[in-house]
């Protein structure tokens, strides 16, 4: 806090009372006396008018309760990043230093070093720093030029967030002193960009990690500074309100990992414009309203060649509501990892495992979805489950047992495009399966089953009544206490007098013996 005021007052960014700001205005506001600085706050219920004053408009706000009038000496305009890095990594000696070990605390991290002069410490140790934080330390500039790179040169990691940084320009005085960054977070800076294409000036040369998260970047300013930007593998640009306005050209061909998060104005038709980056592997588009996609290059059972090297995708947050967005999905060629949480679609009135088997059965070569890893056994599980829960839709448009009369409709071929390899992988559904089940009244719910243990010819057969409700998990309970067998090494199938010759595998533990459609005087088959 001070009397006196920087050159370049109009555009810095200020701190008030761990409030942060612009200034828009400097100089006298009748009838009061003195200097006064016109402030817009990020915070715009801070503030307490427009910009204007009895009349008088001295500066615009984008909120009509955004500005302020303040003192100058209540303004903090921060400090260099040199003072910042010396402020953060600070020294604790003990009171004596005759060559015993002491204490230097690198971040949070304490540090044994041998004692000596303290002033010498002090160089060594930023010497030698390589990851700084230095985030709400209120970095303003880079400081003396050169200073950086005399004191703390080998550098490679720094959270700049939510610090008073104002412009573009500063930023590479700062990076253009660091020869080996790699990683460097500017979130929460309101910075001015360039509004046209920089000099190339080698200050971000070795960056591989940018993040510019809510720093009010625009897609038009990413792809100008972008060719300073040569190896850059990830770029994080969530809560911009960005827009995709053009298709990246000669920039971002690096690009691993994209951000695009909690911008609402990104849809289905920008994504195009990006489709193409050759290296893409990471994309996020959680949080921003995105309902639809549709690879038009792509027909059914085909592969796009949009995003050719896409293989983790995030849609969390949306209002993606319709399977045919998860039906395109499957044409991506590399696609493995999915996250769909806290959509329409997954939200609906159906059970979240049945949700989760439906998007397995749909994406092939999925193998984790929503964080968890999808293993052979519940994809199996899931294939069987969607085939047999549209098995009656699929012989009502057409389908048919018969290879020479199996034609269904094209409209529940798009609805089901993978239905008819499903088919082709397992074999077509059985009418024994798509048996439809009956109310479930008292006489119903109790089911007269044998068990037979093929594998055990001395093993008698049993006889059991069971609930047509109880889970195969918990049927397995039960035959391991009068086999004792251990539950993890029983398997468990059945057969049906109605469907003579054929076994059916009851592979998933957590349905019901309902769902697989068994009845009374069916005989139950168990192998260990």
């Amino acid at each position: 806090m001070s009397d006196t005021l920087p050159l370049d007052v109009i555009g810095r960014r200020v701190e008030v009372n761990g409030e942060h700001a612009t200034v828009h205005f400097s100089g006298i506001v009748p009838p009061v006396a003195g200097l006064w600085l016109g402030v817009e706050w990020d915070n715009p219920e801070r503030g307490k008018h427009d910009g204007s004053h009895e009349g008088t408009v001295y500066f615009k706000c984008r909120h009509p309760t955004g500005g302020s009038f303040i003192r100058p000496n209540k303004v903090n305009f921060g400090v260099d990043f040199l003072t910042a890095v010396k402020n953060r990594y600070v020294l604790e000696d003990g009171p004596e230093d005759n060559g015993k070990e002491h204490i230097v605390i690198i971040g949070n991290k304490p540090v044994e070093t041998v004692g000596f002069d303290s002033i010498i410490k002090q160089q060594s140790q930023l010497s030698k720093l390589k990851e700084v934080s230095l985030r709400n330390y209120a970095v303003s500039c880079a400081g003396e030029k050169g200073g950086i790179t005399k004191a703390c040169q080998n550098i490679r990691v720094i959270d700049l967030s939510k610090n008073l940084l104002s412009s573009w320009d500063e930023v590479i005085c700062i990076t253009n002193q660091l020869k080996h960054l790699e990683v460097l977070n500017l979130s929460e800076n309101k910075l001015k960009f360039p509004s046209v294409s920089p000099p190339l000036t080698g200050a971000f040369s070795t960056l591989k990690v940018l993040v510019l998260n809510q720093t009010g970047i625009t897609w038009a300013e990413v792809l100008r500074c972008a060719p300073e930007w040569p190896v850059l593998e990830e770029l994080y640009l969530s809560a911009n309100r960005v827009c995709i306005s053009e298709r990246p050209t000669d920039v971002l061909q690096t690009v691993k990992l994209l951000d695009l998060s909690s911008n609402p104005l990104v849809d289905e038709n920008q994504l195009f414009l990006i489709a193409y980056l050759p290296r893409l592997e990471q994309l996020n588009l959680s949080d921003t309203g995105i309902s639809s996609i549709h690879f038009a290059d792509a027909g059914i059972g085909c592969k796009t060649s949009m995003f050719p090297s896409l293989q983790y995708l995030l849609v969390n947050d949306n209002q993606i509501s319709h399977w045919s967005f998860i039906n395109e999905l499957d044409k991506l060629q590399s696609l493995h990892s999915l996250s769909c949480l806290r959509n329409p679609l997954t939200e609906g009135s159906k059970e979240a495992q049945t949700i989760r088997q439906f998007i397995i059965a749909k994406i092939s070569q999925l193998k984790t979805l929503d964080k968890c890893e999808i293993l052979p056994e519940e994809r199996r599980g899931a294939e069987l489950d969607y085939r047999k829960a549209f098995g009656n839709e699929w012989k009502k448009a057409g389908g048919h047992q018969d290879p020479d009369k199996n034609r269904p409709n094209e409209d529940f071929v798009a609805a089901h495009p993978r239905y008819q390899l499903l088919c082709h992988k397992y074999g077509a559904p059985e009418d024994g399966e798509l048996k439809i089940q009956q109310p479930c009244m008292l006489k119903n719910q109790l089911l007269t089953l044998r068990i037979k243990c093929p594998n055990q010819l001395e093993q008698k057969v049993l006889e059991k009544q069971l609930p047509d409700s109880m889970t195969v998990q918990k049927v397995k309970g039960l035959l391991s206490r009068l086999l004792k067998v251990p539950v993890s090494e029983l398997l468990l199938s059945y057969e049906s007098p109605k469907m003579p010759g054929r076994e059916i595998e009851l592979e998933n533990d957590l349905q019901s013996l309902q769902f697989y459609s068994v009845e009374n005087g069916d005989c139950l088959l168990v192998r260990w």
